[in-house]
């Protein structure tokens, strides 16, 4: 049980280092990082950057616009449920349902599109 304590407690203090200090720092502090790492492979992953922060930006970045793509497809499939109800009460309401709850989705993954490039990138001096 100690063990796990422990381990929440490092994992809260590395959290907060992170939101403080930056990416780099709290990985390079933590040992996550090492002399023999190849920065390199990190730069050939986000297109030229050097950092653990612009990987991770890259990788957020990709998720965020694949789910904005499977919420686009959501608002499409919603509205020819719509379009071929053909009167059918049932059909028409799950088709307004999905088109809802996606237009939601885009919102809430425009808002942590904002979010993490904010926070990620104002380190860094990127802008996304």
């Amino acid at each position: 049980m100690n063990s796990l304590i422990q381990k929440a407690r490092t994992g809260l203090v590395t959290l907060a280092g992170t939101a403080l200090y930056g990416v780099n720092s709290v990985m390079a502090q933590s040992g996550f990082l090492q002399a023999t790492d190849n920065p390199g492979a990190v730069a050939g992953a986000t297109g030229g950057e050097s950092s653990v922060r612009a990987l991770i930006l890259t990788i957020v970045n990709f998720f965020l616009g694949f789910l904005g793509l499977i919420a686009v497809l959501m608002v499409i499939y919603g509205g020819v449920l719509i379009v071929t109800s053909q009167g059918n009460a049932e059909t028409a309401g799950k088709g307004k349902k999905i088109l809802t709850y996606a237009a939601i989705g885009i919102v809430i993954i425009l808002l942590s599109f904002a979010f993490v490039s904010t926070i990620l990138g104002a380190g860094s001096g990127q802008q996304a």
